[in-house]
């Protein structure tokens, strides 16, 4: 007996493409389950960081990823019952969640966990292997980018909205070190899914990047869907 699986967008990309915001509002319009597979991440590395466990210590991180006890709702984060939603959004935790997405064993252990996420009426998942390795047979796929400086300019906005205090010029080092190490990474690099639909939105605002978007959506689902 074939079992027909839930509905899957995909959305893949670079730091600071952009690619939360619009699954957030995507997920939000259709209805759907969000996942922000970097949220998982950023959960692992912020337990990391309260356990006193070195980055380069990856046989107890990866025993620590095995028993993470992590939940999403309604796009809060939680970590054993607790919200730590904006705890995890700092520039620390982005330098260890990346070094640690970078391990085969942590991103197979975290794969079972993104996956078991996937359920009815459908979900939209944000990331940078969602296409190609979470979730390789999404009907709708995305892969997101803009040029480095665009990128710096809102990740950089990002941070001062919420009070800290950031350089620029550093931001943009950490993304460039970042893009690096995600494309140079031999387990799930982050590259477009052969099937993807990559979109630029250098020039392109939330709501010109949403409508490419959802053309692309009742193209493939038909417009009644949902």
């Amino acid at each position: 007996m074939i079992v027909e699986l839930p509905p899957i967008i995909t959305i893949d990309g670079p730091t600071a493409s952009g690619k939360g915001t619009i699954a957030r509002i995507i997920s939000n319009k259709l209805g759907w389950l969000l996942l922000d597979s970097g949220s998982i991440y950023r959960a692992l590395a912020f337990a990391i960081i309260n356990s006193d466990i070195s980055v380069s210590d990856f046989d107890s991180i990866e025993t620590l990823a095995s028993n993470l006890e992590i939940s999403i709702n309604d796009g809060n984060v939680y970590l054993g019952g607790f919200d730590i939603s904006e705890k995890i959004r700092t520039e620390e935790i982005s330098r260890v969640s990346s070094v640690i997405a970078s391990d085969y064993n942590v991103r197979k252990i975290l794969l079972d966990k993104q996956r078991s996420l996937l359920s009815y009426p459908g979900l939209v998942a944000d990331g940078r292997d969602m296409g190609t390795i979470v979730f390789p047979y999404a009907a709708l796929k995305i892969f997101l980018t803009a040029d480095i400086s665009i990128r710096a300019q809102r990740r950089y906005n990002q941070l001062i909205n919420k009070g800290n205090v950031v350089n620029i010029t550093s931001i943009m080092d950490n993304i460039r070190e970042r893009d690096e190490r995600d494309a140079d990474r031999l387990y799930s690099p982050l590259i477009p899914a052969s099937d993807a639909h990559i979109l630029d939105n250098s020039v392109l605002d939330i709501e010109q990047t949403l409508s490419i978007i959802l053309d692309l959506y009742k193209y493939k689902f038909g417009p009644s869907y949902n």
